[in-house]
């Protein structure tokens, strides 16, 4: 037999519970309360499923997206351009694209704007690749050469700027059009002295897969010849941003882990890429990822401020340098090309 006392108590025990699992589940933050409440991200990446992609493709395979609630979709790229124009029209929620070509779209479609939100490529890949061969080993040695490259390549339209910074004219080369694949088969055979594009794709197919002695390729890189611009960036439409600033901080604090996870074990990180493109050559993307580690990733700026973030000085000089080279029309602030507003706190983003 049960006193009324002791059942008197036993439903206090019970309302008591049921208020604590209630203060809990409030306490909780939304997208751990209910796994319904997975929140839906379609991402683009600027290009294919290589080593440079490997914090995000870490981020996924760690389930650290899924940890902050999301369920994201990562599709490969085409190109920076082409994945700024699908976040644009809203084709995806964010994407990963050279932040020099989201300030040119910006200014040509002030109605469509889009803004970064935290910085991978510190430093830009741009660069020219050349041989010994050719005689070519500094800068002005490129003198009367012909360079290869798609019309649309970055690097070329930040010839002059380059060209410039090394006491070289504009018009002292000549430019060659060419399919981004057939570069550095028509530098091997001659058709032109040298190619422009990314350092770590065009250093890898002369070596990796053309077979060019890394002793004879010469590469001229943007960055060391006084071109102060940043690289590739998260980017998002200004107004969907406005209304799904959460998922954006959950996105950015996953991104900052599988960008640790990479950086502290990029072999890893590359079995991640391969468990994603089956057809990966992993000893190449190690190298690749190895190179964009080193050259664009990491340097003394991120190793201050941590990763993900920018220095505005510096993004008021890149900006400048953008609008001269692309001859655009407006100058954005830099708080219409980047806001830090969305990435975690900075002691989570120090690199270990």
């Amino acid at each position: 037999m049960i006193s009324r006392t002791t059942a008197a108590q036993g439903g206090l025990m019970k309302t008591r519970t049921v208020w604590l699992v209630a203060l809990l589940l409030l306490a909780l933050p939304p997208w751990l309360s209910s796994a319904e409440a997975q929140t839906k991200v379609r991402f683009a990446l600027d290009w294919q499923i290589q080593g440079p992609q490997a914090p995000f493709i870490t981020a996924k395979a760690l389930g650290a997206f899924a940890t902050h609630g999301l369920d994201v979709t990562i599709d490969r790229g085409t190109g920076s351009q082409k994945t700024i124009e699908q976040v644009a029209t809203g084709t995806y929620d964010l994407g990963y694209g050279d932040i020099n070509s989201m300030i040119e779209y910006n200014v040509k479609n002030p109605q469509t704007p889009l803004i970064a939100v935290g910085m991978v490529l510190n430093s830009p890949p741009f660069a020219l690749l050349s041989l010994k061969r050719y005689g070519i080993r500094e800068p002005k040695d490129l003198k009367g050469a012909s360079i290869g490259a798609p019309a649309g390549d970055a690097p070329r339209r930040l010839w002059p700027i380059f060209a410039k910074n090394v006491g070289l004219p504009a018009d002292s080369v000549t430019w060659t059009n060419m399919a981004p694949p057939l570069r550095e088969p028509a530098l091997v055979k001659g058709d032109v002295k040298a190619i422009s594009g990314f350092y770590f794709t065009g250093f890898l197919n002369l070596t990796e897969n053309l077979k060019v002695p890394e002793a004879d390729v010469v590469a001229f890189k943007y960055s060391e010849h006084g071109i102060d611009l940043y690289g590739n960036a998260v980017v998002a439409r200004v107004d969907w941003l406005k209304g799904n600033e959460e998922t954006v901080r959950r996105f950015l604090a996953a991104l900052n882990t599988g960008f640790k996870a990479a950086l502290k074990d990029p072999k890893a990180a590359i079995a991640h890429i391969r468990a994603a493109e089956p057809l990966t050559n992993e000893s190449t993307e190690l190298k690749r990822l190895q190179l964009a580690i080193s050259a664009n990733m990491i340097n003394d700026e991120v190793r201050k401020n941590g990763l993900l973030a920018i220095d505005p000085a510096r993004m008021s000089r890149a900006i400048e340098q953008v609008v001269a080279a692309f001859e655009l029309g407006a100058k954005p602030t830099v708080a219409q090309v980047f806001t830090g507003a969305y990435l975690p706190p900075a002691s989570e983003r120090k690199l270990d």
